[in-house]
């Protein structure tokens, strides 16, 4: 589609010139110092280790891939490691699995918080090393992970260190790797003993991405699927992306069968369960609010209602920001979020001029009557250069500062980006 080729190709452009810039500037990119030498550190201990786990994104493998073509680590010693299979399509994700196999590529999808699957990984491990050793009695080996940021290694490390410990009925205390939705909290190489008799540990490495990102469409990938901080690119722009990405595909004609659904809560209780005894007691059933079901089900219905009743041309980006607006006032009731935990004023006042990110290449003016958060603007609005219109708009209230649904919807689909859609 037209509109989300376009966007993808702005974010992606953004993403390779911040690449481009070093970490120490202002506004400076994500290859810091630090990442440089965990690189080197990285490859230096490739040849000492026993096998190589190359962590990668399963709804973006080739994309996520820390190596670059021809300098993967030899093959017997190198497997793919497929990971956050539950937030990828399963067809999809079996075809990249066959496609790595025919490749000569030992593959393995896994999802790091889910127990059996993490014990399959333990026993390929278990059996690859047994291969690699066939013929010594005795042995310790390492097992190094390796992955850009945010793929999910240093979860892996913990449930693998876990389940591993608790499989050899080993005692004492567990260690525990720093794991953050935001990427680049691994700063240093760190062991983890995740089987006895053989011994084996697993080394937990520091996500490395390259500055040099070779296309548009691969930025923007890697930014929508939080290898690269959020702030550095904008939380609205990774918003629109995203909106626009799900906007433009036919799944959401699979959640039609959730509007007749009855739901667990009325619709009043809804607005005002974050205090509610059922909104408490179910949010103790779950360990994050990503793997909260309910909330995944109240999302994809809000996104079907708005998708389906939409009757602009979603090949026109105005269309499509229009459709994106409204779907961000909606979705902050399906994500049980008042408006007052984005900092908003209750009834902001739109009094001057819109105001546009520094990258949009046109000028919108107009005279607005007052607002509140969620309404739809009214009044003369020109529109200059139409044809490179780009969906970032915000506007200047009142009460202070920037409002209005880009900056709700950027805190929202933050969420939504992290949500098993």
């Amino acid at each position: 589609m037209a509109t989300g080729t376009s966007i993808s190709r702005r974010l992606g452009a953004a993403v390779r010139e911040l690449g481009s810039k070093k970490s120490s500037s202002a506004g400076g990119g994500w290859y810091t110092p630090l990442m440089a030498a965990a690189s080197r550190a990285i490859r230096d201990r490739v040849p000492l280790v026993d096998l190589v786990l190359d962590v990668r994104d399963a709804r973006i493998p080739l994309t996520s891939s820390f190596w670059p073509p021809r300098q993967e680590p030899s093959s017997q010693k190198h497997i793919i490691v497929m990971n956050k299979i539950d937030l990828a399509d399963r067809s999809a994700t079996e075809k990249w699995m066959k496609h790595f196999g025919e490749q000569n590529y030992i593959c393995y999808g896994v999802n790091s918080h889910n127990k059996d699957s993490i014990k399959g990984l333990l026993n390929l491990v278990r059996a690859r090393i047994k291969e690699l050793k066939v013929g010594e009695a005795d042995y310790t080996a390492t097992v190094l992970l390796t992955g850009i940021p945010n793929v999910g290694k240093s979860a892996l490390a913990n449930s693998m260190h876990q389940i591993g410990r608790i499989s050899a009925a080993e005692k004492g205390k567990l260690k525990h790797a720093v794991v953050s939705s935001q990427p680049g909290e691994t700063k240093y190489i760190s062991s983890f003993k995740i089987a006895s008799h053989p011994n084996i540990y697993i080394l937990d490495s520091p996500g490395v991405l390259s500055p040099e990102v070779t296309d548009d469409e691969c930025g923007s990938k890697l930014a929508l699927t939080g290898a690269i901080r959020d702030s550095l690119l904008g939380e609205r722009e990774l918003a629109y992306y995203l909106m626009t990405v799900l906007n433009s595909a036919e799944e959401y004609k699979c959640w039609e069968k959730m509007i007749d659904a009855v739901a667990d809560i009325s619709s009043d209780n809804r607005k005002n369960n974050s205090m509610s005894s059922d909104y408490v007691q179910r949010k103790r059933q779950y360990s994050s609010d990503h793997t909260q079901d309910f909330i995944v089900k109240d999302v994809r219905r809000t996104l079907f209602k708005t998708i389906s009743s939409f009757k602009g041309n979603l090949e026109k980006e105005i269309d499509m920001v229009g459709l994106i607006d409204s779907q961000f006032s909606a979705l902050h009731e399906a994500f049980r979020v008042a408006l007052s935990e984005f900092g908003q004023a209750k009834n902001p006042v739109i009094t001057g001029s819109w105001k546009l990110p520094p990258l949009a290449p046109f000028e919108v003016k107009g005279k607005c009557q007052v607002l509140t958060v969620g309404e739809e603007v009214t009044g003369p609005v020109t529109v200059s250069n139409i044809s490179n219109v780009a969906p970032l708009l915000t506007w200047s209230c009142s009460a202070g500062g920037t409002y209005g649904p880009s900056y709700l919807g950027a805190w929202i689909t933050s969420q939504l980006a992290r949500t098993r859609l």
